[in-house]
């Protein structure tokens, strides 16, 4: 439930956007999805290619808006500008301009949502209430300067992630964050369609440091093939740069890390401080999001041992590695849900994962891969050699650009069915998953395999159990 704390009065709207406000009216909250707004909540009314949001104006205030800005009068309070986007912009860097809060940028290929949402939570552990941070996955030209807008004034800490599919768009994005710390998790093919190379999405991932603040901070994956053309980026642009990896000559690396079946026991090495602290996540890929967090922990001068300790108590994020039982015929089943999301490097490192589940029969339901471009075909079979090392048993491979991988695998000692969509795959996987067994379900977002989690989370119909 939202607090009725006021963010944002009718008068401070129109001096930020330029706009001019019918009447007075307070706001506690900022959406431009009508189906998200709640009582007393400002409503964006956006104009996009596909709808118009004025169209949704009534809708918001039926559901207890307070206030709109629209570019167009409506009959309810409102601020009225030229532009709705470019107002959103502006409200977004109003509220970056008034707040005292130390700023945090994420991105990367893979891992910036999970490192941004465990950032946050290692941040409040000594800072409760006062840590904002972008929520879902709200990267993009309108994702970020909402999430800039809904930052409180007296927040200490603000954890945004940036995302991009376009070289330059970073650029604009870290402008309008105007991080003191900026990340980049790691770099792999994701959006590779539209690149000629890796090397040109680290380019543009790189983008981030442009916006530093004086004095800011760059903290860069030291175990990337990458990594030269990153640092030149960020020491062009930040006044302190630390590497983060498992190479003891990062300057935060991790001297051990040891799997056990309640999480990985990790000691971490940092300048001038080193901490020992239980990582609940599982997978190699999650003790280098830790490192990566605890660097900006540390530059942000927080409290290390309470970052720690919000790491033994992570949660999977759903679509990103929550881990349910799910129940089936005599039993339950481990369902690991990876649907939001997909590219070769996590395709790999959660196989991987899969890999190491003390499960009856491991069995995995991989969407295709999407935005690869002229490379999909390669990297799509390129995961054959990931499925046999995980030992996996059956897979059920969903879409048309998984065509390649069903090839690579159509002689190797593997069950595998290629279906075209998630409802086929739920029609194949749901009736032979039994007790024990442990499914991974993963893809690109577009493929839509939550459907299938969504349903084989549901409880069983009594006749089944």
């Amino acid at each position: 439930m939202r607090g009725v704390t006021t963010l944002w009065t009718a008068t401070d709207i129109a001096a930020a956007t330029g706009g001019t406000a019918s009447a007075d009216f307070a706001a506690s909250g900022v959406a431009f999805d009508s189906r998200e707004v709640g009582a007393g909540d400002l409503f964006v009314a956006l104009k996009g290619e596909a709808t118009d949001g004025h169209r949704f104006v009534e809708g918001a205030f039926a559901q207890g808006a307070a206030g709109a800005i629209v570019s167009e009068t409506v009959a309810h309070p409102h601020v009225l500008v030229p532009d709705t986007a470019a107002a959103l912009d502006a409200l977004g860097r109003a509220a970056r301009a008034r707040t005292g809060a130390t700023v945090i940028g994420v991105t990367g290929s893979v891992g910036k949502t999970g490192t941004k949402e465990a950032l946050a939570a290692a941040l409040a552990r000594s800072a409760p209430g006062k840590v904002h941070r972008s929520v879902k996955s709200y990267n993009n030209h309108t994702g970020v300067p909402l999430s800039l807008a809904r930052m409180p004034a007296d927040s200490r800490y603000g954890v945004f992630e940036m995302g991009m599919n376009h070289p330059g768009e970073l650029s604009m994005l870290t402008r309008l964050v105007r991080p003191h710390i900026a990340i980049v998790t790691a770099i792999a093919p994701a959006h590779a369609g539209f690149f000629r190379d890796e090397a040109e999405i680290a380019q543009a991932k790189a983008e981030i440091f442009e916006g530093l603040e004086p004095g800011g901070t760059a903290i860069v994956p030291h175990d990337s093939p990458h990594r030269d053309a990153l640092l030149a980026k960020a020491r062009a642009h930040a006044a302190r740069v630390w590497t983060f990896g498992r190479d003891k000559t990062a300057d935060v690396f991790a001297r051990e890390a040891i799997a056990g079946p309640r999480g990985t026991l990790v000691t971490a090495v940092l300048p001038g401080a080193e901490l020992t602290f239980t990582l609940a996540p599982p997978g190699d890929h999650w003790v280098s999001n830790a490192l990566a967090l605890l660097a900006a922990v540390h530059a942000a001068g927080g409290d290390l041992a309470a970052a720690g300790l919000a790491l033994a108590d992570l949660p999977g994020l759903p679509g990103r590695g929550a881990r349910l039982s799910i129940p089936v015929a005599g039993g339950e089943a481990l369902l690991i849900d990876e649907s939001y999301n997909a590219n070769p490097a996590s395709m790999a490192a959660t196989l991987k994962l899969l890999g190491t589940e003390p499960a009856r029969r491991r069995i995995a339901v991989l969407g295709e891969m999407r935005e690869l471009g002229d490379h999909s075909q390669r990297y799509h079979a390129g995961l054959r050699d990931a499925l046999i090392a995980a030992r996996i048993e059956a897979v059920v491979l969903v879409g048309a650009e998984m065509a390649p991988l069903a090839d690579a695998l159509g002689h190797d000692p593997l069950h595998v069915a290629h279906v075209a969509s998630a409802d086929e795959a739920l029609a194949y996987v749901g009736p032979i998953l039994a007790p024990g067994d442990a499914l991974l379900v993963k893809g690109s977002n577009g493929v839509r395999l939550s459907r299938l989690v969504e349903a084989l989370t549901r409880p069983l119909p009594a006749e089944a159990i």
